[in-house]
């Protein structure tokens, strides 16, 4: 387990975590609420739907789905509904479009939200000698370049199928809940991590599996139902408060210490929503 150094930072808040150099093992991190202060698919919502790639008929459909997700909580039947929703909703997308939009709007809609504890973990990670893995159900056309911004190169992501440059409305795999895991196990045995000297770190409920299968878990932000089942099983709970933009942590360090601490579809509604009223106000204030 990580240990305290004696130390605190300038701001007397409490002090970062170090962790021992080890020989080759891992630490898969969650994306959405535990790397970043937002949903992924929720970032890219706005720019979806100026392209053209959202309706309003996806939007309220969209809204329901989110509100449903958060009423029934992560469960198999939620997960299972979010994946088939998310499938037909991206039937036809074109993959090059998606990833233009998700690379020209990166740095606006995500960099501002990388949790500056997830970051500075992420580091010390590194610094022990242990790859990072990102592990999300949002598609692998967002998860990698958001990875790239943290240098993380190894994602675990959902994977849609792809005919002629467009997503079929199939989907080949999808990472969430206990497929994660499944994931996560088969990187461990290919590159010969033992798990029990591995880390995982979620906000999640649905993280369970993943949490169990290492060593060294911990819920980050979590949900109700996930501190309920950290709190029994004595996992560390951190709480990470301080989304700060890559460059200004970079150019501030040492950053916020860390013991101070579905897929594409999912959440695009609330995101777009946000942007209608935003442009709503924006006019009522010009004509004023």
């Amino acid at each position: 387990m990580p240990v305290s150094d004696p130390r605190a930072d300038a701001a007397g808040t409490a002090a970062r975590l170090h962790f021992a150099t080890v020989g080759r093992s891992a630490a898969f991190f969650d994306l959405d609420k535990t790397v970043i202060a937002t949903s992924s698919a929720l970032a890219f919502g706005r720019p979806f739907y100026r392209d053209g790639l959202i309706t309003k008929r996806d939007v309220v459909k969209t809204a329901f789905a989110q509100f449903m997700f958060k009423r029934g909580g992560a469960d198999d039947q939620a997960m299972v509904r979010t994946r088939d929703y998310m499938a037909e909703l991206v039937k036809g997308w074109r993959v090059d479009q998606v990833r233009q939009i998700v690379n020209e709007t990166l740095h606006e809609l995500i960099d501002p939200f990388i949790y500056a504890e997830a970051a500075t973990l992420i580091e010390e990670h590194q610094a022990a000698g242990r790859d990072i893995v990102l592990v999300s159900a949002s598609g692998e056309e967002m998860v990698q370049p958001i990875g790239a911004q943290l240098g993380v190169t190894d994602v675990i992501a959902t994977r849609m199928k792809v005919a002629e440059g467009q997503y079929t409305g199939e989907i080949e795999f999808y990472a969430a809940g206990p497929a994660k895991v499944e994931a996560v196990r088969k990187l461990a045995a290919e590159r010969g991590y033992d798990l029990a000297e591995c880390y995982a770190y979620s906000d999640s409920i649905s993280d369970i599996p993943l949490l169990a299968a290492v060593g060294h878990p911990s819920a980050v932000n979590p949900d109700k139902a996930l501190r309920r089942e950290a709190n029994e099983r004595r996992w560390p709970v951190l709480e990470f408060r301080h989304p700060i933009p890559l460059g200004r942590r970079l150019r501030n360090r040492p950053a916020v210490p860390v013991a101070a601490a579905l897929g594409i579809g999912v959440g695009v509604a609330i995101g777009i929503a946000w942007y209608g009223r935003r442009k709503r106000a924006r006019a009522a204030a010009s004509a004023l």
